[in-house]
């Protein structure tokens, strides 16, 4: 028996990353929108329920107030990821910096986690460096979502996510 010729993709290497991470204290455990922890973070589980009672014991735990990313440390942060990706040899097809989070859309020969690592320690570093920054704690949360985009589909869809998705520009 003949086999026809399948058209094979290599699905061992993504195309790039949908990275985002959020400002400390901005989304606690309880929220109404739902969160993960570590009992809650795999594909098809689901989030953790609204609860008042999590929400303010989570927010007696903050070691330092929640941070937001006033227009200044936006465009700090902003420079900071574009600079990244350049020195990296990184592409960066779409980055978005809120008030209490940052998306981007990165392809990097290496993982999610060291591309995530760097550029949150860059963006610290350099609002630091710019005087809008002057707490030792970090401003992120920990972690971050590290979405793989396994091909070009995937890719368009996450920038167009990353563009469209997010609310009206913020100046």
């Amino acid at each position: 028996m003949k086999r026809d010729y399948i058209d094979f993709s290599d699905q061992s290497s993504p195309v790039g990353y949908l990275l985002t991470f959020r400002c400390y204290g901005t989304w606690l455990h309880g929220d109404k929108r739902g969160s993960v922890d570590r009992n809650h973070r795999r594909f098809g589980t689901p989030m953790l329920p609204r609860s008042e009672i999590r929400k303010t014991h989570d927010r007696r735990l903050l070691k330092q107030l929640p941070v937001r990313l006033s227009a200044r440390r936006r465009r700090v942060v902003e420079s900071s990821i574009r600079a990244t990706c350049s020195i990296k040899k990184w592409t960066l097809w779409k980055l978005n910096v809120r008030s209490n989070h940052v998306h981007t859309v990165v392809s990097a020969g290496t993982t999610p986690a060291r591309v995530l690592t760097a550029l949150k320690a860059n963006a610290t570093r350099w609002m630091r460096e710019a005087g809008c920054w002057d707490s030792e704690l970090s401003p992120w949360s920990r972690g971050g979502s590290k979405k793989y985009l396994w091909n070009e589909k995937q890719l368009n869809d996450a920038i167009a996510y990353v563009e469209l998705s997010q609310g009206e520009p913020l100046d």
